[in-house]
């Protein structure tokens, strides 16, 4: 088949978002709108990105919800201080490693990790680690929110009960699991009615979906408060339907978790003051690249030689992640993380991303409570004896990577989705931003490359011949279209503003048919 039969053949833009009240950037366009209300009735950015984060796991629930994990930065304008939120999942205290026995070959389903047997780390209930979700968006809502708990999750709630709606991308997204989901029975009563992705009609509204019983659970923490989901009813159904599946996570797992607060960690490239989450993340590996970066010479104009520095510079730093943070998994495998980036008219900023990790995660959609759970011990390397091995207790490495840099009179939040995509998409963004003074809109639009460990970059079709050529002169390259899926170099989205006056500014994903920035209504 010829390149030219994987082009698309239309043009799809985005404009910037321009407000003096706020914006929200996220991947669903409903999802943004409530945050932007949030604004709107004198929240702050806290608050309108946990509104955002709660209800956007209504919405797209094969990438994020109550079930996942994920990592949070705050900029707290009054005290012009960055905190991380670490709330990624953790294996059980229970868990055995033999219980995840290799086979020889490769993991089916691309990750790269030498095959285990069943599958047992990829998906189904062995793959379930302990959900840190609630604890870490509740935790930043008492912290550093000014709305109530109640307030926070009442949208999601009317979402929940109004049920999700299955339009054509929707049922995309659900086509490409069906196979996993129609092993685990409320995950394929719930979303593959009659045995089949659900499918509108020609001409008419499409269906709806509704999400087993997750209003209800949604309506349960409202009422009992965020904590009933680690040691209250809702913390007895999930551990019902988890041993009942063979799952290891027990009342103690739950109960003792808790979402970790810390100054975010802090780096520097050329003029630009860049934090990002510290630890398990790939934050630290940002750093990394942006150092090796640092010693480049970049010319005034982006060029080939700009690309070949930016492949060269996140070669060399995933080289050393692998070797001393263990995570060697295949950047094939499809990721179903969601980011959501916000500020409000003080100048507070979010950057929050939050995954289920695989599409779907684990597949299972427990019948008690109607939650999706992750497939945490997904990230762990399979083999003994590893930095990243699977272990009792232990918090897997992840490739989220929420930013906040200050630049060239600004400060800009950032992230993506996209698995191990993420970091070198953040990486160019910071550059275009940084190094060549490019507005949101221009770098948000700006064809990228992606090095993320594997021995092929790949090459955004849209990028003249001149760079596919140079790096073909070091590198593998694999040329392919940016579209609406696969989204083969991460969905980042932004949002920036002035650090004196001026107003702020937003961009989201330019190919997704949901992604969005939406301000304020005043």
């Amino acid at each position: 088949m010829s390149e030219q039969q994987h082009h698309e053949t239309w043009s799809i833009s985005k404009a910037p978002v321009v407000s003096e009240y706020g914006l929200v950037a996220s991947q669903h366009h409903v999802a943004s709108d409530i945050g932007a209300e949030v604004l709107g009735q004198g929240g702050n950015a806290i608050d309108a990105a946990v509104a955002t984060s709660l209800s956007i796991g209504t919405l797209e629930p094969w990438m994020s919800g109550l079930g996942g994990g994920g990592f949070m930065l705050v900029y707290l304008a009054a005290q012009d201080r960055v905190y991380a939120i670490d709330f990624g999942m953790v294996a059980p205290r229970e868990l055995d490693p033999d219980d995840y026995p290799l086979i020889g070959g490769n993991a089916s389903d691309l990750f790269g990790w030498p095959a285990v047997q069943e599958d047992r780390n990829l998906r189904g209930f062995p793959a379930v680690a302990v959900p840190g979700y609630i604890a870490g968006i509740s935790t930043a809502a008492e912290r550093f929110g000014t709305c109530s708990w109640a307030e926070a999750i009442a949208p999601a709630i009317e979402l929940a009960e109004t049920g999700m709606i299955a339009d054509w991308y929707a049922t995309l997204m659900i086509t490409t699991a069906a196979g996993d989901l129609s092993r685990f029975p409320e995950s394929a009563r719930v979303l593959l009615p009659s045995g089949y992705p659900p499918v509108g009609e020609w001409g008419a509204p499409p269906p709806r979906i509704k999400l087993g019983n997750l209003a209800a659970t949604l309506r349960r923490l409202r009422d009992a408060g965020p904590r009933d989901f680690y040691e209250g009813e809702i913390a007895r159904s999930l551990i019902t339907d988890l041993s009942a599946g063979g799952n290891k996570i027990t009342d103690d797992d739950l109960r003792n978790y808790a979402a970790q607060v810390m100054p975010a960690e802090k780096g520097h490239y050329r003029d630009a003051t860049v934090h990002v989450a510290p630890g398990l993340s790939a934050g630290p590996t940002l750093l990394a690249a942006l150092g090796k970066l640092s010693d480049c010479v970049l010319g005034d104009i982006l060029n080939a030689d700009t690309y070949l520095a930016y492949a060269e510079s996140l070669d060399t730093a995933y080289t050393e992640r692998f070797e001393t943070m263990g995570d060697s998994n295949d950047s094939r495998a499809p990721s179903c993380t969601t980011h959501i980036s916000t500020v409000d008219r003080d100048g507070n900023f979010v950057a929050l991303t939050q995954t289920l990790l695989s599409l779907f995660g684990s597949k299972v959609m427990l019948p008690g409570t109607g939650v999706l759970m992750n497939n945490g011990i997904m990230w762990f390397d399979p083999q003994p004896g590893r930095p990243n091995s699977i272990a009792s207790g232990r918090r897997p490495l992840s490739n989220m990577c929420p930013t906040i840099v200050t630049h060239n009179g600004h400060r800009t939040a950032l992230g993506a989705s996209g698995g191990r995509r993420i970091m070198p998409a953040v990486f160019q963004l910071l550059s275009f931003l940084a190094d060549y003074k490019m507005d949101v809109g221009a770098a948000l639009a700006q064809p990228r490359i992606d090095v993320s460990g594997s021995e092929v970059v790949g090459i955004d079709n849209k990028l003249p011949p001149s760079i596919h050529k140079k790096l073909a002169e070091r590198f593998e390259i694999q040329s392919s279209h940016h579209g609406v899926y696969p989204s083969l170099f991460a969905c980042p989205n932004l949002v920036s503003r002035p650090l004196v006056g001026g107003p702020q500014v937003g961009a989201a994903f330019i190919p997704s048919p949901w992604a969005k920035v939406a301000a304020p209504r005043m």
